[in-house]
């Protein structure tokens, strides 16, 4: 599957990418045979063949699910930079308009 130069302008665009001229070129033929594999790999018939999700089988090692002992807050918060009332304080991930969020 040959894909456009149109075509892989927007994927480069949609994975935020900025790609010069001769590099628009280069990957426009390169993602091209990266499709073409994939259609050679469709068009293997694996009816019949149960799915997995890995080569090997795996299976998980469950540990029990036992309450243990645990920090206190005081030994919790002491490396804490900034605490107040029994809580760690970090910086908001959402700033409301007009702030940075890197203020208290």
């Amino acid at each position: 599957m040959a894909l456009t130069r149109t075509e892989v302008e927007e994927i480069a665009t949609l994975a935020r990418l900025y790609l010069a001229p001769d590099e628009l070129d280069r990957i426009q033929l390169e993602l091209g045979v990266i499709l073409a594999h994939f259609e050679e790999l469709a068009a293997v018939d694996t009816t019949g063949i149960p799915a997995m999700t890995h080569a090997v089988p795996m299976d998980l090692r469950l540990r029990h699910d036992i309450a243990e002992p645990s920090l206190s807050q005081d030994e919790a918060l002491a490396a804490a930079p900034r605490k107040a009332d029994g809580l760690i304080i970090v910086p908001s991930s959402i700033a409301p308009p007009g702030r940075t969020g890197s203020e208290p």
